[in-house]
């Protein structure tokens, strides 16, 4: 009987061991919006994912042509952005450094890899006032005349345009033409010869070029309400003029700064003038003041760098109707302009990802909303 008894203990035994084998396992939860790093590397999805196209708006990201041949970069590229600006290769100094002598080189590769991957490109940008080549306002030893400059502006945005039609969607035809102070505009050379034609020759010659492209007037500093009055004038001009499609903001903003209000005085603004509303050039300093010494990034700053971006998404997604992209200005806190501006040297952090291209408590909390909202 003992024997028998045993025996059957060990055939349970096995028939335990074997159903557990067997058996399929608890399935995982549902993780629609990953609240940890562990939860992230769960998931494939992304900033554009929670924040559709159809829904919200795009989601964008200004790139170097560098980030392509790093697997991780583009790997973090491909996973959360389908809207791609071109940091630098897309000015003035790089597509034409020299008179009638074009370079699309550099360009063309940003265009292969959102093409190749299923991405919306951004122009920036056909005219401002840096990365302009000297020659453009030169005529041999002296200064060009008017009629030569704007001359050289519609030929050089015709042929960029043409190069990219139906491959560029939208773009900054003008950046940063509005004057800080208390002059209406910027006094940059393109204004000392041509006045204010420049502005309305370059939008004309960008809508003839490509009638499909939307086209957008960008500056920085367009939340105040001084400068923020002095755009949107701008904008009526030309918008009754049929020049204009959006307002690009360029969104260079710190922990503490915009209010919310201004935000959502300068998007009730610009809207009225009937034009779509971009955040073109998106990153949150955790310094406030060009006095601040440089710090590491501490647990403190990235809590207030969290409520800071979490409180500009949440105004982003109230205008949802009215905004149609946002796009950073850099990918993730290893490279960003703002390590040498305006304090150069100054180690900045900016992004939503930290400098080994994971994601930061920022970026938990943007994401953190109810589909709908």
């Amino acid at each position: 009987m003992a024997k028998i008894l045993s025996l059957f203990k060990l055939a349970i035994i096995i028939s335990i061991v074997i159903v557990s084998c067997t058996r399929d396992p608890d399935p995982l939860p549902e993780i629609k919006q990953p609240k940890s790093i562990g939860e992230y590397n769960l998931v494939s999805d992304g900033l554009k994912d929670y924040f559709t196209s159809d829904e919200y708006f795009d989601m964008g990201v200004a790139v170097k042509t560098s980030f392509f041949t790093d697997p991780d970069a583009s790997a973090l590229i491909k996973r959360h952005f389908n809207s791609l600006t071109a940091e630098n290769v897309m000015k003035w100094s790089t597509l034409q450094p020299t008179e009638g002598n074009f370079n699309f080189t550099e360009a063309d590769k940003i265009i292969d890899f959102a093409v190749a991957n299923g991405m919306k490109v951004r122009g920036h940008t056909l005219i401002w006032h840096n990365q302009t080549p000297s020659w453009v306002f030169m005529d041999g030893s002296a200064t060009a005349s008017k009629e030569l400059v704007l001359q050289r502006l519609r030929e050089h945005i015709t042929t960029v345009m043409h190069h990219f039609q139906g491959k560029v969607y939208a773009w900054d035809v003008v950046n940063e033409a509005i004057d800080d102070g208390s002059a209406t505009y910027r006094g940059s050379t393109w204004y000392t010869i041509c006045g204010t034609d420049y502005i309305t020759e370059a939008f004309e010659a960008a809508r003839a070029a490509d009638p499909e492209a939307k086209l957008f007037y960008n500056d920085y500093s367009a939340i105040g309400p001084t400068k923020r009055d002095k755009i949107y004038d701008l904008l009526v001009m030309l918008k009754n003029n049929s020049l204009v499609d959006g307002i690009g903001l360029q969104g260079h903003w710190n922990i503490e700064w915009p209010s919310n209000e201004l935000i959502t005085a300068a998007f009730e603004k610009f809207s009225s003038a009937g034009v779509e509303i971009q955040i073109t050039e998106l990153d949150v300093s955790v310094y406030t003041s060009n006095s601040d010494p440089e710090s590491a990034y501490t647990d403190d700053m990235a809590l207030d760098q969290a409520i800071a971006y979490g409180r500009f998404f949440n105004t982003f997604r109230e205008y949802k109707s009215e905004i149609t992209g946002i796009t950073w200005w850099g990918l993730a806190d290893n490279y960003t302009w703002l390590d040498d501006f305006p304090v150069p040297g100054r180690k900045n952090y900016p992004f939503l990802f930290d400098v080994t291209y994971d994601p930061k408590l920022a970026y938990f909390t943007i994401i953190d909303f109810e589909p709908g909202e």
